[in-house]
């Protein structure tokens, strides 16, 4: 082995290396976040969606029948919630539906947490604790997502309405 004097050793990680590297895992940590808590919506027609292209597999519809039953069920389950949130006036039905898309979101979000988690920390204890927060966190933020497309569908309370006959126009006989 030959060593010769004043050569300069080059680190194959530099900081400038590091810092970009740090900075790409932040990024895809911060996309995955923000994934998981904005489809936390969809968790009950993405399991209902499931459990039909499943059935209609397994009853013979093939590959492309249960990808079509699937997204069906999907778009049906998530249009039929809209519409009952929309329409349902009782204060206890109109919890009971956020509940059914609250409960597996909740679900969906304490297995992802518990997916990073135990990689990351030892105790089994600690990982079911940050599981249970996280499923916290994510049912919260679809509860907050559903009351907020629920209000944003409905008509304010005393809002005057712009028909013809309120505001005087349109051939209307008001002097």
């Amino acid at each position: 082995m030959v060593v010769v004097e004043g050569a300069t050793v080059r680190p194959f990680l530099t900081e400038i290396t590091i810092m970009i590297l740090i900075s790409i895992v932040c990024c895809i940590t911060a996309i995955g976040l923000w994934l998981l808590f904005t489809l936390a919506v969809f968790a009950l027609p993405f399991f209902a969606g499931v459990a039909a292209g499943m059935w209609s597999y397994d009853t013979g519809a093939g590959w492309l029948g249960a990808l079509v039953v699937a997204a069906l069920a999907a778009a049906l389950t998530l249009g039929i919630g809209q519409f009952l949130l929309v329409f349902v006036k009782p204060f206890w039905a109109r919890t009971a539906i956020v509940v059914a898309f609250v409960g597996p979101a909740a679900l969906a979000g304490y297995h992802a947490v518990h997916g990073v988690v135990k990689h990351a920390m030892p105790s089994e204890g600690w990982q079911i604790a940050f599981s249970i927060l996280g499923a916290i966190a994510i049912a919260t933020t679809t509860v907050l997502r559903i009351a907020g497309t629920t209000a944003a569908n409905q008509p304010r309370r005393g809002s005057v309405s712009n028909s013809p006959e309120r505001t005087g126009s349109i051939g209307s006989t008001k002097a």
